[in-house]
């Protein structure tokens, strides 16, 4: 079999560098060990007819319009603002903190002015943060962080805070106004008729081929191409010579409910009470109607499908090791969260992507 450009992966790295590949005349072909297109983002009908995410909950926002006018031309879109709580001492609190988390929390009624006089007052004086324990407490204080932050982390990563980078809590904003939004990005919205109906249209060109249920690696003997772009995991390319990566997963526990709706927001955090990290009903951002829903709990597992790069020192020499390798090489291209061992937001991962095309269709028709 003869193609220019093999893609190992059909999530969103593959899918925008095909689909761009293939609108500039190449011949793509894409393989995909899973049973279906769209990486974690892949989205299905269940039994009772709800739509849901199966990899946990993908909320698309984006300050970047190029990205956002791209992804446009496959789908309308369901304008949400997506609000997230967390259930600490047996309130529903709001995520991030802001405003009205803390006057809640503590019964007060203080101004933004007045929080960060207050917050100023109760973090830990620490000039460079090196740790996402640290990260918090010179924010927030030890109170706030051991409620929100610390049962979170370590049930999310079986790892104590001070073992992580700091760039894991790093990237949890605290604010002083009443802005009670999980997200404050300017585009925010849902595919209208889901994620794979988009990834669907994005892949439906006469030049793109994909197989689905392949292992690469039993494949890629078979097939002459001119470039190869890789979006799995870096270590398991170069079988692992230099050690394997380590990632935290997740395990989902569905749960069906005939009534419309089952709690009152998309996702409530449970920090400190019982194994799952958290409970989503994505039916509240979907913009579907249905009499009937759906509610997964999330649990944090060693084993698994890769969803998190462990963020720690030890790590980052071992994956640097693999980079190198990988530069080594002219004609494979290493795109993507799991390819680059990073975690990464999807319009980041489409942003990546979309830079990346370019190059590796110009190389591809000079070839």
């Amino acid at each position: 079999m003869k193609t220019d450009i093999l893609i190992v992966g059909a999530g969103l790295s593959g899918l925008v560098i095909a689909n761009r590949a293939a609108k500039n005349g190449l011949k793509i072909l894409i393989v995909e060990k899973r049973n279906h297109i769209g990486g974690n983002c892949y989205d299905y009908y269940n039994e009772i007819g709800v739509l849901v995410h199966k990899y946990g909950p993908h909320y698309f926002r984006t300050n970047k319009k190029e990205v956002f006018d791209y992804l446009s031309q496959f789908t309308e879109w369901h304008y949400v603002q997506y609000k997230v709580k967390a259930y600490v001492d047996g309130k529903l609190l709001s995520l991030p903190i802001n405003l009205n988390t803390i006057n809640e929390m503590y019964g007060l009624n203080l101004s933004s002015f007045e929080l960060r006089e207050w917050f100023e007052e109760i973090r830990e004086k620490i000039d460079n943060p090196g740790n996402s324990e640290e990260i918090v407490v010179s924010k927030v204080g030890r109170e706030i962080y051991e409620k929100f932050f610390y049962g979170y982390t370590t049930k999310q990563w079986s790892l104590e805070p001070k073992e992580l980078d700091a760039s894991v809590t790093a990237r949890i904003p605290v604010r002083t106004n009443r802005d009670d939004r999980y997200f404050t990005d300017k585009y925010q919205a849902m595919p209208k008729y889901g994620y794979t109906k988009m990834f669907e249209k994005m892949s439906a060109h006469p030049n793109i081929k994909i197989l689905l249920n392949t292992n690469f690696k039993e494949i890629k003997d078979e097939i002459k191409y001119k470039k190869l772009v890789y979006t799995g995991p870096i270590d398991e390319f170069f079988d692992f010579k230099f050690g394997k990566l380590p990632y935290r997963s997740l395990k989902f526990e569905h749960e069906n409910y005939f009534q419309e709706f089952y709690q009152e927001y998309s996702q409530i955090n449970y920090p400190n009470d019982y194994d799952f990290t958290r409970v989503v009903e994505i039916k509240h951002v979907t913009g579907q109607k249905h009499p009937y829903t759906t509610i997964v709990r999330e649990y944090p597992a060693n084993e698994g499908e890769p969803y998190y790069p462990i963020p720690a020192q030890k790590n980052k020499k071992i994956y640097n090791k693999y980079r190198e390798e990988a530069e080594k090489l002219k004609n494979v291209y290493f795109i993507g969260r799991l390819a680059s061992y990073r975690y990464l937001n999807m319009d980041q991962v489409i942003d990546e992507a979309l830079k990346a095309s370019q190059k590796i269709i110009n190389n591809a028709l000079e070839f």
